[in-house]
């Protein structure tokens, strides 16, 4: 029985990651219109897509996520749809549920809970990772992180992508909080940064994407006073205070390089966290 839902996944030079997303949803790729988009590739991620079966696969030469997206929905079958990231993985009922969910005319926007794997992190990255799960974006069930869906309604909200770097945060923010759902299932995984200097460069792009976004689209929906909720929650436990020093640092640092890279208009490059892979 298929479950009407086309499943996105842009793929830059990926193939591990790749295989290892695909492997661990098999049993669903039968059910589902499946395709990767393997961009400006010099391995072999187009190769391991095909291996898995029932995949479609296109291949762009550009390198660019945007593009890939794009390209995706162009090919797509089905109205509903579900972008993954290919370095993410999650249950193939996992991803059947959210499939299901988004057949719902009130399901607009959605996705499983996430579960950070810090298995081979360093004691500074766990110490980052330790404050980032206080923030609101961590306890108020967001949707993205590599993992979300859209029913035919909510993909009906906007156009093509646009060329920004936070695709994810994008969509994010053109629902309000009441029409984001989180699906049933397993938490999809995301592996987290093995270095304080990896998290440091995932802050890079992340930031760079937010204050993108704000210059781009100012009407967008934001939630204001999110850092003073954050310190609020640290001030209430002490034995956090170390590992806030460390964010805090990080924060920093990130937010310098995440200016200095749109200052450089090097926006459209392809950037992932190899520590992690």
């Amino acid at each position: 029985m298929s479950a009407d839902a086309t499943v996105i996944i842009p793929a830059h030079d990926e193939a591990a990651p790749l295989g290892r997303l695909l492997a661990g949803i098999a049993p669903a790729l039968d059910r589902l219109d499946v395709v990767v988009v393997a961009n400006g590739c010099t391995d072999a991620t187009a190769d391991v897509a095909r291996a898995a079966g029932a995949v479609r696969v296109l291949e762009l030469d550009q390198a660019s996520k945007r593009a890939a997206m794009n390209a995706g929905d162009a090919a797509a079958r089905h109205p509903v749809r579900i972008y993954l990231d290919a370095d993410v993985t999650m249950t193939p009922a996992t991803l059947l549920a959210l499939a299901a969910l988004l057949q719902r005319d009130d399901a607009v926007v959605a996705s499983p809970a996430v579960r950070i794997e810090q298995r081979g992190s360093s004691l500074p990255a766990r110490a980052y990772q330790q404050v980032w799960a206080l923030t609101d974006y961590r306890l108020q069930e967001h949707t993205g992180s590599g993992v979300f869906g859209l029913s035919a309604a909510g993909r009906a909200r906007f156009g093509e992508f646009p060329d920004v770097i936070a695709d994810d945060l994008f969509v994010r923010m053109l629902f309000v909080p009441e029409e984001r759902v989180v699906s049933p299932g397993e938490p999809f995984t995301v592996f987290a940064p093995r270095t304080l200097r990896a998290q440091v460069g995932r802050l890079r792009r992340t930031m760079a994407g937010e204050l993108q976004l704000a210059e781009r689209f100012p009407d967008l929906e934001r939630a204001p006073g999110a850092r003073r909720r954050l310190i609020g929650r640290v001030a209430r436990r002490p034995w956090v205070w170390p590992s806030f020093v460390v964010y805090a640092a990080a924060y920093a640092a990130g937010r310098s390089a995440a200016r200095q890279k749109l200052a450089s208009g090097q926006t459209g490059v392809w950037e992932r966290d190899l520590s992690s892979r």
